[in-house]
């Protein structure tokens, strides 16, 4: 038996709302209404692009998640927005990426997505060794 009935209703982003009138049932079922749904704002896809292209950059970058990607890489690529934070260069898909820890874990660097990156292999190559000469010069400051 379905019945009109005046009352609040819980919206599904938590907030109550006062209606004029509800269509439930006497189990307390409700029809749910279509302004209850909140509205998704989605960014435009480039027109060139498309799924199949192989440019899982792109997608990667976009959405936050990519097929055949780790999820890691795919969440620091959308939070660095593409770009290599050494270089500033975006990456490409024929690039090679690693995953390098901001302050190395040698040094006592967490592994954590606020201590994370993505660089080029080159550019991690450069950071490494510079990393390793910081480390030297203060194991040598600490022994003097």
């Amino acid at each position: 038996m379905l019945y009109f009935q005046q009352g609040t209703v819980k919206l599904s982003n938590g907030k109550e709302r006062h209606e004029s009138w509800l269509f439930k049932t006497k189990d307390g079922f409700q029809l749910w209404k279509h302004n209850w749904t909140p509205i998704v704002r989605h960014t435009t896809i480039r027109p060139d692009a498309t799924p199949y292209d192989g440019n899982w950059t792109y997608w990667a970058t976009r959405k936050g998640q990519a097929i055949d990607t780790p999820i890691r890489v795919a969440k620091l690529l959308k939070k660095q927005k593409g770009k290599c934070t050494w270089c500033g260069q975006y990456f490409t898909p024929s690039d090679l990426i690693e995953v390098d820890h901001i302050v190395p874990r040698s040094l006592g660097g967490k592994d954590e997505y606020k201590n994370l990156q993505l660089l080029h292999r080159h550019t991690r190559d450069d950071k490494t060794a510079l990393d390793k000469a910081n480390a030297v010069s203060l194991t040598m400051e600490q022994s003097n």
